[in-house]
């Protein structure tokens, strides 16, 4: 009995320790640790505890049939669609809701009024600067002008227009199970986006007269109704972006005769409405192993300058898409390839003005297909017929079609981060077939589902593009510059898409290289890639949230991830991991001996060009990159790539041996011992890797699972034997956590020269080897 009660009486109070620990801010744990239990939604018959859809998951259907005409003279368009709603929830639905997304340039919508300004130390008074206070008059007769809203009988609907939403109040409840058909035809007054902004419109050429169309959210459509939201009717103010029901589309677009169209979906009448020669020139394209100019650099050169005045209809379908879009003008040249994917066959093309032509038709049709194929292989087989890549000085995508930029010199030259950027962006826009076209993220409330899961599969992609490509993001030490911002600066990564601060590095940057510190250094690239590909498989077509992803990661793949999502997801510590102490002992008689330490060693921590570790891996793993593969991608610049110095990774691991037999101790007579406390300064708890540098002049990584951190989250400490002397020891040689602080990270190594010695030192290096988007020296290599 006594015993019994002992044993309650500890258990009691192991809890109410448990709880003091969890409210005592100077407690060693700070729950970084703790499950996220009642953070996440409650698993349902919809959305299970493993993150995969439910035995009853449903979602909602629309199909559109639509035909649209452009008016180029008054820069208008007139539509009429059709619309079958399929309602299949378990609800009764007694109205609907669509979006109205060109209202977000209606004058009276106060949506356009939600970002803050300042005019600053401004002094200089511009054109734009004026017009961008005179918003009203700029947006004077812009927004959705709905004509009629009718039932499939053709007699009126009710409905309401509250900014960019719309709500058809039906005539009678829909019930479960069942459809509604009805119509809405609308028209409105096409924008300049390159001066209004926004992601459709036109944009005009001066210096020949004519216009080139991108025509995205430019017609009436279905918001989503979904188990987790209910109507997902949050306005559109232009930054958090969309949330679209699946279904098919057919579209008829009346466009000026010389136009050439492209569009989401596949043409049903390309041989009525081209030419004799464009058409042979198409069905060469289907078979052709490099890109074939199907409309030429010389026809769109003489349609810019004799315009049609007569018109065509060209009709498109698309099966299973959330969304449509279609880019117009008689700028465009059109070139195409397919391309084998996962053993399916996909038209891959590009549409580009003649400004672009010394960048697209070397590029952008192999860039498209390089990364279909890619992404095919780190998520689901690409599902569509098509894949296109349109030139139109803007980043923007929609399912199959995608617009971008990518312009050269009059005199056909281009810089070194024109053309990188133009990858880049290509990657990233044709990505987002999958992200979130496919997996099918609700873009309004999390950006980051999207656009971070996008921009990492982007890293991925431009490496295997080009083994030295630049990225931008990816890597994890791209990201210290944010993460050791203010506090007030920063917010997690599960934050609203309207409230976000920093939209780039918060939205895309900080949620990609989570991503590849979890491929790279949490999980390894065999357990990540296969359960990423698991929760590709389990939502593609379908409506995730961010509990399917954490719950799909971590059930795929065997491994606790709380901790991981808590921390990079939900709060906004930076990793800052500091080398406090070194104690060395070497082993003489069986006794541990401190050993003083020889001078400081003169040893740089990062080489430069520094190389990742996901360079570094992929160039154990054999990985050719495509310009490799395909020389033809190889241009001026792949004269100014160097050699770089790859540490490889020695992968041994010793064991701490805290008990011997006296007799052990003459097989490790000569060895070393080190004593090391860590301590864990930003908050964020990572691994901790370390790279001894001995004596003789060999290295070694040696990695500590982030479970060392859980009795203790604030410091540690850790006793290695080595068979060597050690000369310096370094924390993340390779840059893989995001560490903010690199000044901590070393022990015994000389501190590196001032900033400016260094920039004195590499500046001209660095000017060739990394030329600004200012400098230009193809050009002055043909000039002389």
């Amino acid at each position: 009995m006594k015993l019994k009660l002992l044993f309650i009486l500890l258990l009691f109070s192991g809890i109410i320790f448990s709880q003091n620990i969890q409210n005592n801010p100077k407690s060693n744990h700070a729950n970084k640790f703790e499950q996220l239990g009642t953070i996440l939604p409650t698993p349902n018959e919809y959305r299970t505890a493993s993150g995969a859809p439910g035995a009853k998951y449903w979602q909602q259907k629309a199909d559109y049939d639509i035909d649209v005409t452009l008016d180029e003279k008054n820069l208008k368009v007139y539509g009429t669609e059709w619309i079958t709603y399929t309602n299949n929830s378990p609800d009764v639905l007694t109205y609907l809701w669509l979006q109205l997304d060109e209202n977000q340039h209606d004058p009276t919508n106060d949506m356009n009024y939600m970002e803050e300004g300042s005019i600053g130390n401004n002094t200089v008074t511009t054109e734009d600067f004026v017009r961008s206070l005179d918003r009203k008059s700029e947006l004077q007769g812009l927004g959705d002008k709905i004509e009629e809203v009718t039932d499939e009988l053709g007699k009126p609907l009710k409905y309401t227009i509250n900014q960019t939403m719309m709500r058809i109040d039906l005539k009678k409840p829909l019930a479960s199970k069942g459809k509604v058909k009805f119509k809405v035809k609308w028209n409105y007054k096409m924008c300049n986006r390159l001066t209004v902004g926004g992601r459709g419109g036109y944009e005009y050429f001066p210096d020949d007269g004519n216009h080139l169309f991108t025509m995205t959210q430019w017609f009436p459509r279905m918001c989503v109704y979904s188990d987790f939201h209910g109507w997902q009717n949050k306005q559109f103010t232009g930054r958090g972006e969309f949330a679209l029901a699946f279904g098919n589309y057919k579209v008829k677009m009346t466009v000026p005769a010389d136009h050439l169209v492209c569009s989401t979906g596949e043409c049903q009448n390309y041989q009525q409405i081209l030419s004799p020669a464009q058409f042979a020139r198409w069905q060469k394209a289907q078979t052709a192993t490099e890109p074939i100019e199907i409309g030429l650099l010389a026809d769109a050169e003489a349609a810019e300058k004799n315009k049609a005045t007569g018109t065509k209809t060209w009709i498109f379908k698309a099966d299973s898409v959330r969304d449509f879009a279609w880019g117009s003008s008689r700028k465009f040249i059109w070139d195409a390839m397919p391309a084998k994917c996962e053993g399916k066959r996909v038209m891959c093309m590009s549409f580009y003005p003649k400004e672009a032509y010394g960048l697209y038709r070397k590029y952008s049709t192999k860039v498209v297909a390089h990364t279909i194929k890619t992404y095919s292989k780190f998520t689901i087989p690409y599902p569509y017929p098509v894949a296109q890549s349109i030139e139109a000085s803007n980043g923007m995508e929609y399912p199959m079609i995608c617009f971008n930029f990518g312009r050269t010199e009059k005199d056909g030259t281009y810089t070194e981060g024109t053309k990188n950027g133009m990858i880049l962006v290509i990657i990233h826009e044709v990505g987002h077939n999958f992200f979130p076209m496919i997996i099918n993220s609700d873009e309004r409330q999390w950006t980051w589902m999207d656009e971070g899961l996008n921009t990492f599969v982007q890293f991925l992609t431009e490496q295997e593009f080009d083994a030295n490509y630049p990225s931008q993001r990816g890597a994890a030490y791209k990201i210290c510059d944010y993460m050791r911002l203010p506090k007030n600066m920063l917010e997690p990564i599960m934050t609203n898409s309207e409230n976000i601060y920093n939209f780039g590095a918060n939205a895309y940057a900080k949620p990609a290289t989570a991503l590849n510190i979890l491929r790279e250094t949490i999980m390894g690239r065999e357990l990540f890639d296969y359960a990423f590909k698991e929760y590709a498989r389990r939502w593609a077509f379908k409506h995730p949230e961010p509990a399917d992803l954490f719950r799909t990661m971590e059930d795929a793949s065997g491994v606790d991830l709380d901790w991981y999502w808590r921390g990079w997801f939900y709060d906004t510590d930076p990793v800052d991991i500091s080398i406090d102490t070194v104690k060395a002992f070497k082993i003489t008689a069986g006794k541990t001996v401190p050993v003083k330490m020889d001078t400081m060693y003169n040893y740089p921590p990062y080489k430069d060009p520094f190389v990742n570790i996901s360079q570094i891996r992929n160039k154990e793993q054999g990985i050719k990159s495509l310009v490799d593969i395909d020389t033809t991608l190889r241009d001026f610049y792949s004269h100014y790539k160097y050699p770089t110095e790859v540490v490889k990774e020695v992968k041994d691991r010793y064991d701490n041996y805290d008990e011997m037999p006296d007799t052990a101790f003459a097989k490790f007579e000569g060895s070393y011992v080190y004593d090391i406390k860590f301590s864990n300064k930003g908050g964020l708890v990572m691994p901790i890797i370390i790279q001894w540098i001995y004596t003789d002049g060999s290295k070694e990584v040696e990695r500590m699972n982030v479970g060392l951190w859980r009795k203790n989250e604030n410091e540690v400490r850790k006793v290695f034997l080595k068979n060597k002397k050690v000369a310096a020891i370094q924390l993340d040689p390779m840059r893989e956590t995001a560490d903010i602080n690199e000044k901590n990270n070393t022990w015994n190594i000389k501190a590196e020269p001032a900033k400016f010695e260094v920039f004195k030192a590499k500046s001209v290096k660095r000017r060739r080897n990394n030329p600004s988007k200012g400098e230009n020296p193809m050009q002055k290599a043909k000039q002389k």
